[in-house]
């Protein structure tokens, strides 16, 4: 099983290579950034650009609960996610005897400290599995109006997954780019770019302030590509708005057709866009 473990979210794992090794500082190799591991994809600036910008909704009726189980075994691989992004982000793993699945030590090259750390699950945690688009962060972007199913996939998806020094992630918290970037400088272009890649890949929105930092960062490495996405996460089965007020209440007036919470009834004139 160990072998499933480890494929678990391949391409993610590629974009981790180059989270850790290209980011803002000019790559140590002669080869352009596109040719580099996990440098796939489209600039992350021009995806940044096509991403809706708004207000951040009320937290209201957000819950860690409201994402599904922690950790769940999605990809059905019989191994829960945390295991899995650990046996996929550390290097020389050992497993609990008897057990495929569990990491008990292994060896972090952190992203976003630049150091390295070793894990030892007996000796309490070091280490902590990222949200990189917080689940707070999601909830408040868009994901309030979305169905169990796909809050789940969101929560377990190996795209916005990261394993990373335990003080760095709880230093971030629900942070967003505006708010928290890595410490270490030579990780924040990749981890903006994957942040991107994420809102991208669920139809999330960014804040103005957030999609400023966003560009702040990634002016800076234009040439900076979003890593590769898992398979798409099943689409949104929101519950549409009771009316007008109550979009405007969450922050997601203006809608347009197929936006979580949407209904034609509050479409008055058939343009497409609801609570102007």
């Amino acid at each position: 099983m160990k072998h499933r473990a480890r494929a678990f979210g391949t391409a993610a794992l590629a974009a981790l290579t180059l989270l850790g090794a290209v980011g803002c500082a000019p790559a140590a190799t002669s080869e352009p950034a596109e040719q580099l591991p996990g440098a796939v994809g489209r600039p992350a600036l021009d995806v940044l650009a096509e991403l809706p910008v708004k207000g951040r909704a009320p937290q209201t009726g957000y819950d860690r609960d409201r994402f599904g189980p922690q950790w769940a075994d999605v990809d059905r691989n019989g191994c829960d996610t945390r295991n899995d992004v650990l046996a996929r982000d550390l290097t020389g793993e050992v497993f609990r005897p008897g057990s495929d699945c569990v990491v008990v030590s292994g060896i972090l090259a952190d992203p976003y400290t630049g150091t390295t750390i070793d894990f030892v699950k007996a000796e309490g945690s070091s280490v902590d599995i990222d949200h990189v688009v917080a689940l707070s962060n999601g909830w408040q972007t868009g994901a309030f109006g979305w169905d169990e199913a796909r809050r789940g996939a969101f929560a377990n998806d190996p795209l916005n997954l990261l394993a990373v020094d335990d003080s760095a992630n709880r230093q971030k918290g629900d942070g967003d780019a505006a708010t928290w970037l890595p410490p270490a400088r030579d990780a924040r272009c990749g981890y903006v770019a994957r942040q991107v890649a994420v809102k991208a890949a669920y139809g999330l929105w960014v804040t103005a302030a957030e999609r400023d930092a966003m560009v702040r960062i990634l002016d800076g490495c234009p040439a900076e590509r979003v890593p590769a996405a898992a398979p798409p996460p099943p689409a949104p089965q929101a519950v549409p708005f009771a009316n007008c007020a109550a979009a405007r209440s969450a922050g997601a007036a203006p809608l347009h057709r197929g936006d979580p919470g949407w209904s034609d009834a509050m479409d008055g004139d058939g343009d497409g866009v609801a609570c102007e």
